[in-house]
């Protein structure tokens, strides 16, 4: 994986690499600097097998260590530089980092981890952190030269749950040609020197950091880097640099069809040749708008850091709709009930896939939480649905998430895409509240659109139109408004900290 991009600036070395707001790398630079820092690092202490922590946005130096790693032999951890100091710390140490690269514009989350660590062998900041080593001197003593004794390096990227302390996804590193064969099963495959691929998400997180840069940079695919997402400056460059390839959320689409049609006209998208989705459900109406507006070219899969896999073309899709697709990286899905019985076609359980013969996920130092996603060959990821009889995956929501009023499952999900589609909302977040009889009922959270305020009328508006789409049994009994639903920077919403707001102090579980 790490020498792919050598490869790549042997054979085009002027080619762009990176584009960003905060530098841009050519495929030589990129390579050469990669090279720099190997060896830096390995002057500094680091032996195979050690951790490296990163910490920093989206920029040049983020696909340079990453690309140490794979390079080194040591195990890369990506840390969400939106997390509060004691949280950092925490992914710090608990991947036992040797290493540990920070931006400059978190310098005070770098500062307060670094502190006290014996075990960091070294601290590099990208710009000036007190107490860290520049990052570019470190390099300027270092040949760029290729490195001659390269040993493949892995990743583990830590959760991002709602509940409890985040745990690495700690698996084995990949053969380099199984994540270019997975690639290529996809319609429009990247090909270097002819794609261009824009990076929408943070890369710290696994959809990002595997489809937007660590495949296209082995492929020797340029990247272009978003700092933050913004729906007009997505359609900007797209248009200016011929994008070919991105990767979205859901909420990325609603947004985006919220536009203007005077401002989505600005801008050519004609480019456009593959919209990878997935993160986060997508309501049907939604996607089939997209379909309408861009052409038959989303693919949307369902997958977790953990691992698993399904997906599904729009050609599919159409044929399917709703659905997240049949198994493309693992060999079977099963359905199964709380009991461990695999479930009726068509009918709800949870879903779980068969663990790959290799490649096998576990949470780094957590043989507890390990031992609860599996059953024998099979694991989870906590998300219920059902198996069509085309075997065909479609998802009801996380079980955590299923509200149970009078002992009959709702499904939050089907209730948000409703709301989502009514002109006055932006956002939704269906959850269940307390009820003395029903044990739980059914309240949307709702994100007004610009322009719209919050009214006894409106309230009367949406209930009303959920029923005009939903069984009754399904639908809100109330509406409360929120300013500003919570999301991960995933895109999916933080249903766990809405639902808490209601449940404080209870025994439910959040």
């Amino acid at each position: 994986m790490g020498m792919a991009t050598a490869y790549a600036a042997q054979r085009a070395p002027d080619r762009p690499a990176i584009v960003s707001a905060r530098g841009n790398r050519s495929f030589g630079e990129l390579n050469a600097n990669t090279n720099r820092l190997v060896r830096a690092l390995r002057e500094r202490g680091l032996r195979p097998g050690d951790s490296v922590a990163l910490l920093c946005s989206n920029r040049p130096e983020f696909a340079e260590v990453r690309l140490a790693c794979m390079r080194g032999g040591w195990r890369f951890t990506p840390i969400n530089w939106h997390l509060q100091p004691d949280e950092v710390r925490y992914v710090v140490e608990d991947c036992e980092a040797r290493a540990f690269v920070a931006e400059e514009r978190v310098a005070d989350a770098a500062i307060g981890t670094a502190t006290g660590l014996p075990d960091l062998a070294t601290r590099l900041s990208v710009g000036a952190i007190d107490g860290f080593e520049r990052y570019d001197a470190a390099l300027d003593t270092c040949s760029a030269d290729d490195i001659v004794d390269p040993q493949l390096g892995r990743q583990m990227l830590y959760t991002s749950g709602t509940t409890g302390r985040p745990k690495g996804v700690s698996r084995p590193p990949l053969a380099p040609q199984s994540r270019v064969l997975a690639q290529q099963g996809r319609p429009e495959p990247m090909k270097g020197g002819q794609s261009v691929v824009l990076c929408t998400g943070p890369l710290y997180h696994a959809a990002p950091l595997a489809g937007n840069l660590a495949l296209p940079l082995d492929m020797g695919v340029t990247v272009v880097l978003m700092d933050k997402w913004d729906p007009e400056e997505t359609l900007q460059l797209i248009h200016a640099h011929g994008v070919t390839h991105t990767h979205m959320v859901s909420t990325m689409f609603h947004r985006l069809l919220a536009l203007p049609e005077g401002v989505r006209g600005r801008y050519d998208v004609s480019s456009l040749r593959r919209v990878t989705h997935g993160a986060a459900p997508t309501p049907v109406h939604v996607k089939r708008a997209m379909i309408e507006w861009l052409g038959p070219i989303l693919y949307e899969y369902y997958a977790a850091t953990e691992g698993g896999g399904t997906g599904i073309t729009s050609s599919e899709w159409l044929e399917k709709p709703g659905s997240v697709g049949r198994p493309v990286t693992t060999r079977k899905i099963e359905i199964l009930d709380a009991d461990g019985n695999a479930v009726a076609t068509g009918s709800v359980g949870t879903v779980y896939f068969a663990a790959p013969e290799e490649g096998a996920f576990e949470y780094y130092k957590d043989p507890g939480k390990t031992a609860q996603a599996y059953r024998g060959d099979l694991f989870t990821l906590g998300d219920q649905g059902y198996v069509d009889e085309d075997g065909y995956l479609f998802l009801t929501g996380r079980s955590s998430e299923v509200i149970i009023a009078g002992g009959v499952n709702i499904y939050p999900s089907e209730v948000d895409a409703v709301l989502l589609m009514h002109p006055a909302i932006a956002d939704a977040a269906t959850v269940g509240i307390p009820h003395s009889e029903f044990g739980e009922e059914v309240r949307a959270v709702v994100q007004l659109a610009n322009g719209r305020e919050p009214t006894q009328q409106l309230t009367e508006e949406l209930i009303a139109f959920c029923r005009d789409h939903l069984a009754k049994y399904k639908c809100p009994r109330g509406v409360d408004y929120d300013p500003a639903l919570p999301r991960s920077d995933a895109g999916k919403v933080q249903r766990a900290l809405v639902r808490a707001r209601y449940w404080k102090g209870r025994d439910k579980q959040i």
